[in-house]
C-alpha cells in the first residue's frame, strides 16, 4: 500500500456512549462526554491547526494554534483543553482566528531554520504543514534577533538524533516519555526563551534514563527528533502492516519503505496489543535482517570437521530427505525428530509438526516453548481447562492490585510494562515477588507496596502461604469458590495447615512473615486482583505446581472471569503461545489434544492420509539422552539455537556430536550449526507471511515486507522435505495452512486471513460461539466447566547449595537484548549491552575479594565460564544473577539438567555455584 498516514484527532478518545451533540462550523457531531472540542471537530471532518496536541497524549494547551470561537463565550479558548457541552456551537475559521494563528506561527518560524528543502523531515513535518494551513507567507520579525539556531546536535543514540536548533519546545516528547512510556527521562529545562528539552540531568540521550522506545521520536512534530535511517535513506513512500518478531507482547508495526528498502518501523495505532507504542527492539532493532553475517544459500558437509559447501536447494533438500530415510531404515522410525521454533509463524510451526507425524512417522517433535512455558500449559489446563492466559493486555487498566511474580516486564515485555505503569500511577497497588529488586520495585512515580525477595526455588511455599492467609483469615470469595469451582473444601483444609503459614515458611523462603501476610491480604481484599508471571515461575522443578498454586489463589479470591483480574503468563518469545497451540509437543496434537485420544487422531489421520502414533514421542532431553545412548541419530532444528539456549551445554554438545545428521534452519550460523551437517537458510520476519499468537492469545497477521532473500519460504522448505521423504505436502499460500489449522483445531475454527485482515487481530477461542474472538476467558464458567482446586505440596529442589557451591545463580533478560542475542547482537543495541555481566551482592563480593568490573569464574557442578562482575545490591546475599544473550559467556554451560516434574521444563533459575576471581595466566 502507499504510505499510510493514520488520522490524529488531537486528543485521546473518551469512553462511554456518544450523548453530547456539538455543532462545528455548522456540522453536527455527537461524541462522549469529556471529549475535547478539537477531537469533536476532527470527528466532524473539520481540521483545526495544532502543534502541541496529538491523540496519544492528554491535552497540554501550549501552542495556541488550536484556538476557536464558541458561541456565548468570551475569548478564543484552546480547543484541545476545552471539553464539549451539549448544544455547543463552535467556529474554527473566523478572520480573528486566522490572524491569531498566523501571529503564533510567525513566532515559531522566526526561531526555526529555514532549511525545509534540505531537511530530512521535508514533507513529513507538522510545523511545515501548519505554516501552510494558517496561510503564513512572511515573518514580520525577521531572523536577526536572538535565536537557537546554533544549538548543538546530540547524535549519541545509535538510532535517532536530537537537533535542538529545530525544537519548538512543544513538550510532546517530554509528555510521551511520561504518559506513554512512563520512564520520565526527559524534561523541559529553563524558562521562557531559554526553555529546551533536556534528557536527564542535561547530558546526552545515551547518558540519560532514556530507553529508546521511540515515543519521543514518534511524538515530535518537527525534525528535532529524527531516525538516523530517515536522514540516510530519505522519507518512506509505502507501508506494510506487520507484527514484531521479538517478545510475546506482539506489537503491530507499520513497516515503512522507500522502494524495496526498509526505512523505519513505526508502531501502529490500531495494534491491539500495543496501540501505537513500542520498545527499542521492535522500533529500531531490525537491521539484523540485512546483516552481512546472514546466510542466504543452503550448505552441506559430510562431517562437522569439514568446511561448508554451498549447494542448490534441490541438493540440500534431497540430502536431508535421503539421510533421514537412511537413518530410519537402519535404526527404526523413532530414530529421527525435530525441534520447532517459537520465533516462527503458526503456519511454519504447524507444517513442522505435520512433517514429523506424517513424513517422519513418529511424534518426536518438541519446541523451545517447552523449555520456558510448558508448566503454564500443564498447570492452567489442570485448573482452568485451557492452556493459556486469561486476559487481554487492556484488562490491566481495571486492576486494583497487580502481582508480578518471577517476571521483569520493563526489560522482558516493555510495552505491556508501560500499560501496567500507567495503571500504577493511577493508584493501583503493586506486589513484586522476585529474588531480584527489579525496576518496578521502585522507579519514577511507582513504588511497590510489597517486594517479596523470595529465595530461588521456593515459589510454591510463598504462594501457598498467601493462600493460607486468605483461607485462615476468611478472605476467600466463598461464593465464587463453591459455585464455580470444585474440590475447594479439600484444598482449603490442606492449605490451612500450619506448615503453610507465613511464619512457618519464612526460614524456607527468606520472605519476612509480616510482609508475606500483608501482601496476601492486599491481594485477597482487592476488588480486582491480577497476577502476571514469567519464567521465574515456570523454569523451576516445581514450575507446574507453582502455576497451579497461582490458579488456586486466584480462584479462592474470585479473581477470574472479568476485566482487571486473571492469571497471565508473559511469554518470552513472539510465538511461544502459537508454537504450543500448533501441536509442537510430543504428546499433543494441535489444540492441546493428547495423541492417545483415538477420536482426535482420527480427525488428523483422515485429513493427512497417514496413521499417527498413539504414544508420545521424545522430548528434547529424551532426544539428547537417546542420542548419547545410541538410539537417536537425526535431528531437524528449526529456528532454535539449542547449543546456546538449553541447559547443561556439555550434555547438549555431546548429544549433537553423537548424531549422524543435524539439520539447522536459521538466519545465521549459530552455535548449533557448529554441529550441523546441513544448513538451510531461513527467512526473517520481514520476509514472512502468516500469523503470530502473542501472550494474550491474540492472533496477529505477519505480512511480508519483501520477498524471502533466500528464494524460498520456510513453510515451503518443510513441505519439500516431507515430499522428498515420500509424503506429498504442499500449499500455494500460508492462508491455506491457516485454513487447515482452523479445520482441525476448535479454538481456531473461525480464524482465517480474511477475518484477520478485516478485524486486525482476534484472540482465540475464535469460533461460531465467539466469531470476533475472546478477550477475557472463563466468564460465567471455566473451559473445563468448573475450576479445579489442586493440592500444591512444596517440594524443595534437588539442586542444593553446598560448601563447594554456596551461592545460587538465577538468570534473566535485559531490555536491549533478546533471548540468545542472535538478532539483537547484530544491531545497534549492543551499545547498551555489549556483554553479559554477573551481578553479585556487595557482601558476597567482599568475601571473595571481588570488586566491580573484575573478571570472575563462575563454576557449578556441570561446568564453568568467565564473565565480568557487577557489584550490586539488587540481589540478596547468597544469590547471583546474569543474562544469557552472548554465546561467548555461555551462561547455560553451568545450568544443570534438573527440570519440572510434569513437563521437563529446565530449572534455569536455580543453580548452585561458586565464584572466584579469575587469575591471569602467566606465560
Amino acid at each position: 500500500m502507499t504510505l499510510l498516514k493514520e488520522p490524529d484527532h488531537g486528543t485521546p478518545e473518551r469512553e462511554g456512549p456518544a450523548t453530547v451533540t456539538v455543532e462545528v462550523d455548522g456540522l453536527p457531531v455527537v461524541v462522549p462526554e469529556g471529549t475535547s472540542v478539537l477531537r469533536a471537530a476532527s470527528q466532524a471532518g473539520v481540521s483545526i491547526p495544532k502543534l502541541c496536541a496529538t491523540d496519544s497524549l492528554e491535552a497540554f494547551g501550549s501552542c495556541r494554534l488550536c484556538v476557536v470561537e464558541i458561541d456565548g463565550r468570551r475569548g478564543t479558548p484552546a480547543s484541545c483543553t476545552t471539553p464539549v457541552t451539549d448544544g455547543m456551537r463552535v467556529s474554527t475559521e473566523t478572520p480573528r482566528l486566522q490572524r491569531l494563528r498566523r501571529g503564533v506561527m510567525e513566532l515559531y518560524i522566526s526561531d526555526h531554520p529555514l532549511d525545509c528543502l534540505t531537511c530530512s523531515a521535508n514533507g513529513d513535518c507538522e510545523l511545515q504543514d501548519m505554516a501552510g494551513a494558517v496561510g503564513l507567507r512572511q515573518v514580520r520579525y525577521g531572523y536577526e534577533g536572538k535565536n537557537h539556531l546554533d544549538a548543538p546536535k546530540d547524535t549519541s543514540n545509535p538510532y535517532f538524533d536530537f537537533d535542538a536548533s529545530k525544537c519548538i519546545a512543544c513538550s510532546r516528547c517530554v509528555r510521551a516519555c511520561d504518559e506513554v512510556q512512563g520512564t520520565f527521562a526527559l524534561t523541559i529545562a529553563g524558562r521562557g526563551f531559554e526553555s529546551t528539552v533536556s534528557p536527564g540531568a542535561g547530558g546526552s540521550f545515551m547518558e540519560s534514563e532514556c530507553v529508546s522506545c521511540g515515543s519521543c521520536v514518534q511524538a515530535c512534530p518537527t525534525a528535532t527528533l529524527q531516525e538516523k535511517s530517515v536522514v540516510q535513506l530519505g522519507l518512506p513512500s509505502r507501508t506494510v502492516i506487520t507484527t514484531c518478531a521479538y517478545c510475546g507482547v506482539g506489537c503491530s508495526f507499520k513497516a515503512e519503505l522507500r522502494g524495496n528498502e526498509l526505512v523505519r518501523m513505526v508502531p501502529y495505532k490500531d495494534g491491539g496489543a500495543n496501540e501505537g507504542h513500542s520498545c527499542v527492539k521492535g522500533r529500531f532493532a531490525f537491521g539484523y535482517a540485512g546483516h552481512p553475517d546472514r546466510k542466504l544459500e543452503p550448505m552441506v558437509r559430510d562431517t562437522i570437521d569439514e568446511q561448508w559447501r554451498v549447494v542448490s536447494w534441490d541438493e540440500a533438500i534431497g540430502t536431508v530427505a535421503r539421510r533421514m530415510l537412511d537413518i530410519q531404515r537402519r535404526h527404526g522410525a523413532g530414530a529421527i525428530g525435530a525441534i520447532s521454533s517459537s520465533r516462527c509463524t503458526n503456519e511454519e510451526v504447524f507444517v513442522v509438526q505435520k512433517m514429523v507425524r506424517a513424513a517422519f512417522g513418529n511424534n518426536n517433535v518438541d519446541t523451545c516453548a517447552r523449555v520456558c512455558h510448558s508448566p503454564t500449559g500443564y498447570g492452567l489446563k489442570q485448573t482452568f481447562g485451557e492452556s493459556a492466559g486469561t486476559q487481554d493486555f487492556k484488562s490491566v487498566a481495571q486492576a486494583d492490585v497487580i502481582m508480578v511474580i518471577g517476571a521483569n516486564p520493563t526489560d522482558g515485555h516493555p510495552v505491556f510494562a508501560s500499560r501496567m505503569k500507567r495503571r500504577l500511577r493511577e493508584g493501583a497497588k503493586l506486589i513484586v515477588v522476585d529474588p531480584r529488586r527489579i525496576d518496578l520495585v521502585r522507579s519514577p512515580h511507582i513504588e511497590a507496596a510489597y517486594h517479596l525477595p523470595v529465595r530461588p526455588g521456593t515459589n510454591v511455599a510463598v504462594v501457598n502461604a498467601m493462600a493460607h492467609v486468605a483461607v485462615t483469615e476468611g478472605l476467600v470469595d466463598r461464593t465464587f469458590a463453591l459455585e464455580r469451582c470444585e474440590d475447594f473444601d479439600g484444598w482449603a483444609e490442606f492449605i490451612a495447615g500450619a506448615e503453610h503459614s507465613p511464619e512457618a515458611v519464612e526460614a524456607i523462603t527468606g520472605v519476612p512473615a509480616a510482609d508475606l501476610r500483608g501482601a496476601a491480604r492486599l491481594y485477597a481484599t482487592a476488588a480486582n486482583g491480577a497476577i502476571y508471571y514469567g519464567l521465574g515461575v515456570t523454569e523451576h522443578s516445581q514450575g507446574s505446581t507453582m502455576v497451579m498454586g497461582m490458579a488456586n489463589l486466584a480462584m479462592a479470591c474470585g479473581n477470574i472471569g472479568r476485566d482487571g483480574v486473571g492469571v497471565n503468563p508473559l511469554r518470552g518469545q513472539n510465538n511461544v503461545q502459537g508454537s504450543c497451540d500448533m501441536g509442537s509437543f510430543p504428546h499433543e496434537l494441535p489444540g492441546y489434544r493428547h495423541v492417545s485420544d483415538q477420536a482426535v487422531r482420527g480427525v488428523f489421520e483422515k485429513l493427512w492420509g497417514r496413521d499417527i502414533e498413539p504414544e508420545p514421542g521424545l522430548r528434547i532431553p529424551n532426544m539428547f539422552d537417546a542420542a548419547i545412548g545410541g538410539s537417536f541419530h537425526g535431528l531437524f532444528v528449526h529456528g532454535e539455537d539449542i547449543a546456546q539456549s538449553d541447559p547443561n551445554l556439555r550434555h547438549v554438545s555431546a548429544a549433537l556430536h553423537a548424531m549422524e545428521l543435524v539439520v539447522v534452519q536459521d538466519l545465521f550460523l549459530n552455535e548449533t550449526a557448529k554441529f550441523a551437517h546441513v544448513f538451510l537458510p531461513g527467512a526473517s520476519f520481514l520476509e514472512k507471511d502468516g500469523t503470530f499468537t502473542n501472550a494474550e492469545r491474540r492472533i496477529n497477521r505477519v505480512r511480508a515486507v519483501m520477498p524471502p532473500r533466500t528464494g524460498k519460504h520456510e513453510w515451503q522448505i518443510i513441505c519439500e522435505i516431507a515430499t522428498a521423504m515420500g509424503y506429498p505436502m504442499g500449499y500455494d499460500h500460508p492462508s491455506q495452512i491457516m485454513a487447515e489449522i482452523a479445520s482441525v483445531t476448535p479454538t481456531f475454527a473461525g480464524v482465517s486471513f480474511e477475518l484477520l485482515d478485516k478485524l486486525g487481530s482476534v484472540q482465540w477461542p475464535c469460533n461460531e460461539n465467539a466469531p470476533a474472538g475472546t478477550p477475557v476467558m472463563h466468564i460465567g464458567e471455566f473451559v473445563r466447566g468448573k475450576g479445579r482446586f489442586v493440592r500444591t505440596e512444596y517440594v524443595p529442589t534437588e539442586e542444593r547449595t553446598t560448601r563447594r557451591f554456596p551461592l545460587v545463580l538465577t538468570t534473566g533478560r535485559i531490555l536491549s537484548q533478546y533471548n540468545v542475542g542472535a538478532q539483537t547482537r547484530r544491531t545497534g543495541n549492543v551499545a547498551w549491552h555489549p556483554e553479559d555481566l554477573l551481578e553479585v551482592h556487595p557482601h558476597d563480593a567482599e568475601d571473595r575479594g571481588i570488586t566491580d568490573g573484575d573478571l570472575v569464574t563462575l563454576t557449578s557442578r556441570v561446568g564453568e565460564t568467565t564473565l565480568h562482575a557487577r557489584v550490586s545490591d539488587r540481589m540478596p546475599v547468597g544469590v547471583v544473577y546474569t543474562t544469557f544473550h552472548h554465546p561467548v559467556t555461555g551462561a547455560n554451560v553451568v545450568t544443570t539438567e534438573h527440570s519440572d516434574w510434569a513437563t521437563n521444563c529446565p530449572e534455569y533459575k536455580v543453580t548452585a555455584v561458586q565464584i572466584a576471581l579469575t587469575r591471569p595466566i602467566h606465560v
